[in-house]
């Protein structure tokens, strides 16, 4: 019945997030300040994962395919098959879940069990609105943009590790990469991304929002938090496959 529970508070502090705004430059401001924090900053740890692992799936696919019969484009089709339609879309969404969401989540967390949020309460601002709203637009915004730079870098990484390590020739990666590309996958996975970026803002939000008691509980409600999101993303990844790609 816990469960149940929390779906319904779930929804209700949603249906208070998306009311209408009072102030509408006040939360325009508020969200480029949620962009620039929630997802400028995390440019740089998706380049850095998505490289490293670029260069990884590379060499296992070289690997796994050293049969004579398989033609080595396999090789870069692999790599760009798997960045676009699970790594840059679901992958990234689990480790952003860990930066981000334990982010919005001690952040809202600290502002509730000090009182902050009830001092909204009584000046008459919709405080689950004003918090919570920029930071799930700025997520959902950003994480197409990460998605892609991520399969960019990605597919940038194999180009580099894979003649580095004499696994391919540059050309032949090239080639698997434009080898019998489906621009389908690219349009699924940005749906992907747009669900598990609402998940990425909203969830750790609720966790932070309804937290009581003092700093030991906020540490608890981010661990909770990226938990019940890493659920989350992995359930909506099985029933979006399921939906779209099936």
């Amino acid at each position: 019945m816990k469960f149940f529970y929390h779906v319904g508070r779930y929804f209700i502090m949603l249906k208070r997030v998306f009311a209408r705004p009072e102030r509408h430059k006040m939360y325009i401001r508020q969200l480029f300040h949620e962009i620039d924090t929630l997802g400028v900053n995390s440019i740089g740890i998706v380049i850095i994962i998505s490289v490293f692992i670029g260069g990884i799936m590379t060499i296992q696919f070289a690997y796994s395919m050293m049969n004579p019969l398989y033609p080595s484009t396999l090789i870069g089709l692999g790599t760009r098959d798997t960045l676009i339609l699970e790594f840059s879309s679901t992958m990234l969404a689990l480790i952003m879940a860990g930066k981000i969401g334990s982010n919005i989540t001690s952040e809202i967390g600290t502002m509730r069990v000090t009182e902050q949020i009830d001092s909204l309460e009584i000046m008459g601002i919709n405080s689950a609105s004003y918090l919570i709203l920029p930071k799930i637009i700025a997520v959902v915004f950003i994480f197409p943009f990460l998605f892609i730079i991520s399969v960019f870098f990605g597919l940038i990484g194999g180009l580099i590790t894979g003649p580095a390590a004499g696994v391919i020739t540059m050309p032949e990666y090239i080639e698997g990469i434009k080898w019998l590309f489906e621009p389908y996958y690219v349009t699924f996975s940005l749906i992907k991304s747009l669900v598990f970026g609402f998940l990425v803002a909203s969830v750790p939000a609720y966790f932070g929002y309804y937290v009581q008691g003092g700093a030991l509980e906020v540490g608890k409600a981010s661990t909770r938090a990226v938990v019940n999101t890493n659920i989350l993303i992995l359930l909506f990844d099985l029933i979006l496959t399921r939906l779209l790609l099936t």
